[in-house]
């Protein structure tokens, strides 16, 4: 799946891009956007892979948007001005989707970025050197081996992470942020609940109102951000 985030100041054209993404099947959309400042603030708390963004807003264009990330997520923009076209395209853009575009419009721009994204997945799991089955971190001058099995939550201290794992008297306090690790986890074995704290779903063991519980009956909150998500994926495994 490639979690996308959608940013237009029109109400209208705002709801057709949600409508849109609803019906490609290899897009998850993780939030909708008003303006810049608000895809900002998502970019900080959320691993986000790609953005259908309008380049015509106030304050902020959506091409000095960009700009202005150290690490910018893929860019699909969209505008109702063809002369934006070249700028877009100077900021690494994927594509350029001229309002009001159709569904087949849509999609030929969403077979172009999922063509991107795969290319770029490849080459950074060729180069991260991650297995499968565990993760190394380094931490108190030397580098640490951790099972993904083993991981039961991490917690966001600030500039630092604390990795809990099964039968660890201590976490492992890591120097990185939750957003990277977040991004380096399989998101079918873990998900963010809170801007503070990703789960291993292999050890989720209950759901209640604004909380989980772990199997070490560790008690976390869920954040507004993130519960539709976790809604969705227990939909997806209930019975009953």
């Amino acid at each position: 799946m490639i979690k996308v985030i959608a940013v237009d100041d029109e109400p209208l054209a705002l709801r057709q891009l949600e409508s849109y993404i609803a019906k490609v099947p290899f897009l998850k959309l993780v939030a909708s956007c008003r303006s810049a400042l608000e895809a900002r603030a998502v970019l900080e708390e959320r691993a986000v892979d790609a953005m259908f963004l309008d380049i015509n807003m106030p304050d902020l264009s959506g091409v000095d948007f960009v700009r202005t990330l150290a690490a910018a997520p893929l860019v699909v923009f969209t505008t109702a001005y063809s002369e934006y076209a070249v700028e877009g395209f100077k900021v690494d853009a994927v594509d350029y989707l001229l309002k009001p575009f159709s569904l087949s419009d849509f999609i030929k721009s969403c077979d172009r970025l999922r063509a991107r994204f795969e290319a770029l997945h490849a080459q950074s799991s060729i180069e991260s050197g991650v297995s499968d089955d565990a993760l190394f971190f380094k931490t108190d001058y030397k580098t640490v081996r951790v099972r993904l099995e083993d991981i039961l939550y991490v917690e966001s201290m600030s500039e630092y992470v604390k990795i809990y794992t099964l039968g660890a008297g201590a976490p492992l306090l890591v120097l990185l942020s939750l957003k990277l690790l977040c991004e380096k986890l399989p998101e079918s074995r873990f998900m963010r609940i809170h801007r503070s704290y990703i789960i291993s779903l292999a050890h989720l063991k209950e759901v209640g109102k604004g909380e989980v519980v772990l199997e070490d009956s560790t008690k976390l909150p869920v954040g507004e951000l993130y519960r539709q998500e976790l809604k969705d994926y227990l939909r997806d495994r209930s019975l009953g």
